[in-house]
């Protein structure tokens, strides 16, 4: 753990390439890291929704966290999810990270079981005491974990240097701003605002953001930092075209249809883009999800000839 400065900037949380009897493809593991830091990406996040941390054991776990970590040695932060159940499970991904060496922990509220704000308060208050210094992000995934982080909550524990930052995946651009607002207000300058809207990033940074985590910057990174260059330069006419642009590319997340889930579709797609860019060897999604078709596939790689990726 080397990078001590707040978080921004382009930080693609990290596709978990798989083998055909789905263990962890480490050579391709590599080339998507070497694609993504070529691409000019600011950091990396491992083991996120985009990495499939939901299907994966604890030793596909631990293996992402070995290549990732020593084949980027350092060049750029990589965080790491910590994501579970509960307290006490977070933890033991906590330690197991750490230990790893890497530059910051990214968890969920708890969920299955409905948690009150003041629980979830102590579910992060008992994680930053397990991560010996490493800083500690918010993850707010509320489809997926069922409870909403609130601005109160999430400035509290910055105050009292808890949460290092936020990645926002809610989807509520209006409690988004709010947490915006009370940072500037609160004077909490370090905590780290991170949109996790591939859609709206132009939006974002406007509105004070200090950078994206984009499950489709695993496909074009390059389009994602250009857009974050723009931004930062105060040319939001080229940052609105440049997200125009990857707007119109983020639809082959639909190419799966009704058949299958919304996420399997939109992972297959990421890994079946990859797999066409020649980036990883294997399209293949964990289990149960179901993989795309042919003719999927198909439909990606017209998103990708439209894009002028490949």
């Amino acid at each position: 753990m080397t990078h001590a400065a707040p978080l921004s900037g382009v930080i693609p949380p990290v596709c978990t390439p798989l083998t055909p009897d789905r263990e962890v493809d480490t050579a391709s593991l590599t080339r998507l890291v070497d694609h993504l830091l070529e691409g000019g990406v600011n950091g990396l996040f491992v083991l996120g929704s985009t990495s499939e941390v939901a299907f994966l054991p604890d030793e596909h776990r631990r293996i992402v966290l070995e290549t990732v970590l020593g084949h980027v040695a350092g060049r750029v932060p990589v965080l790491a999810g910590a994501i579970d159940m509960t307290a006490p499970r977070v933890v033991d991904h906590v330690r197991v990270a750490v230990k790893a060496g890497v530059d910051g922990i990214v968890a969920t509220a708890p969920f299955y079981a409905r948690t009150h704000p003041a629980e979830i308060a102590i579910h992060f208050r008992t994680i930053a005491a397990q991560a010996g210094g490493v800083p500690v992000y918010a993850y707010d995934l509320p489809i997926s974990v069922h409870s909403k982080l609130t601005a109160d909550l999430l400035l509290e524990l910055a105050a009292e240097g808890v949460l290092a930052g936020l990645k926002d995946s809610s989807g509520d651009e209006a409690g988004l701003r709010e947490v915006i607002l009370r940072r500037r207000d609160r004077d909490l300058p370090s905590f780290a605002v991170m949109t996790g809207s591939e859609l709206t990033v132009d939006s974002a940074l406007w509105m004070g953001a200090d950078g994206v985590v984009p499950g489709l910057g695993n496909v074009d990174p390059h389009g994602y930092v250009r857009l974050y260059q723009a931004a930062s330069r105060g040319d939001w006419e080229a940052a609105r075209t440049e997200q125009e642009r990857l707007f119109r590319l983020f639809h082959l997340v639909n190419v799966g249809g009704p058949h299958m889930g919304r996420s399997s579709s939109a992972l297959g797609a990421f890994k079946a883009a990859l797999f066409l860019r020649g980036v990883i060897e294997h399209p293949i999604t964990a289990l149960p999800q179901i993989p795309l078709d042919a003719d999927d596939i198909a439909r990606v790689k017209e998103f990708l000839s439209e894009a002028a990726l490949i």
